[in-house]
């Protein structure tokens, strides 16, 4: 499996890892980082006060909750006004909000929603594009996501360098420099119903649920999980099912960016048959099957569902 990640290490410029191929698009990614995390907070604020589900329902034909609905409103206002930024997308969103010149953002506004009645973990995933949506991840510069666990912290893979951080009032504060995928992994995390896992997938998943030095870890928010892998290493899949080929995760909003920060990791990504960073988008919500983490099991998993 090749990765397809670019090779460059930014460096370090008012807090968050440069990244960009020219100084302009530095920049940009910067603002956009710096005004993910500004708002952090104020989405954290918000979610007591939006635990029922909104009136609408979005592109997927899913009822969002209010709070999904708010963190999209506010995303696109801060987002969508920075000069770098010329298009915005999000889950929440029927079509890609133009706003000028630049790069394109794509926001999954609220991962796991669906954990705000059992107060569970959730998050924001961004990823910046320097091409129209929908994009190849072939074309992000820059992905990020948001926890919000215990503590808030925000993960951004930038030139080819993953950076953790916690968010403090809205500050960014590097806690962790270089983060590469430990080479031991630890944890797994399978989602859909194991009733309608392909028979390829579940033979690979009872094969990872018999090794003892990995434990289970899925909780129902991508991004809870997904943290548990780069933290401990391991794998994280949401597969393709019989009732659903092509999985439940988006894309260009989950699938992408996710790859994008995993690969700069040093781990690996797939679709089933190649890495998510080649798969190319025909539509802007379109589904794929997801499956990152260390480069071995990656591999392994590929090899079990093309053999």
């Amino acid at each position: 499996m090749e990765r397809h990640t670019d090779a460059e290490t930014g460096a370090e410029a008012d807090g968050v890892a440069d990244g960009g191929t020219d100084e302009a698009t530095s920049e940009t990614v910067r603002q956009i980082l710096e005004t993910v995390a500004d708002l952090a907070p104020t989405v954290r604020d918000a979610l007591p006060g939006r635990r029922q589900k909104s009136a609408t329902e979005n592109p997927s034909g899913e009822t969002p909750m209010a709070a999904d609905v708010y963190a999209d409103e506010l995303f696109e206002e801060r987002l969508g006004a920075l000069s770098g930024v010329g298009e915005y997308a999000s889950e929440e969103r029927e079509s890609v909000v133009a706003r000028g010149e630049g790069l394109s953002v794509a926001v999954d506004p609220l991962d796991g929603s669906s954990n705000l009645k059992s107060n569970n973990t959730m998050g924001t995933i961004v990823g910046v594009y320097d091409a129209p949506l929908p994009a190849r991840g072939e074309n992000l510069v820059a992905a990020a996501y948001v926890l919000y666990g215990p503590i808030t912290t925000l993960v951004a893979a930038v030139g080819g360098e993953v950076t953790e951080y916690v968010v403090d009032d809205g500050e960014l504060e590097a806690v962790r420099e270089n983060v590469r995928l430990p080479e031991d992994p630890g944890v797994y995390g399978f989602g859909g119903r194991v009733p309608d896992w392909p028979d390829a997938f579940e033979a690979y998943a009872r094969e990872v649920e018999s090794d003892d030095s990995l434990k289970l870890r899925y909780g129902g928010a991508m991004i809870g999980d997904i943290n548990q892998v780069l933290t401990y290493g391991g794998v994280f899949a949401y597969p393709a099912l019989n009732s659903a080929p092509n999985g439940k995760l988006r894309l260009q909003f989950e699938g992408t960016p996710i790859g994008y920060i995993m690969e700069c990791a040093g781990g690996a990504s797939t679709d089933g048959e190649r890495s998510l960073m080649t798969v190319e988008p025909t539509e802007l919500h379109q589904r794929v099957p997801v499956y990152v983490g260390n480069t071995e099991l990656v591999e392994r998993l590929e090899s079990a569902l093309t053999a």
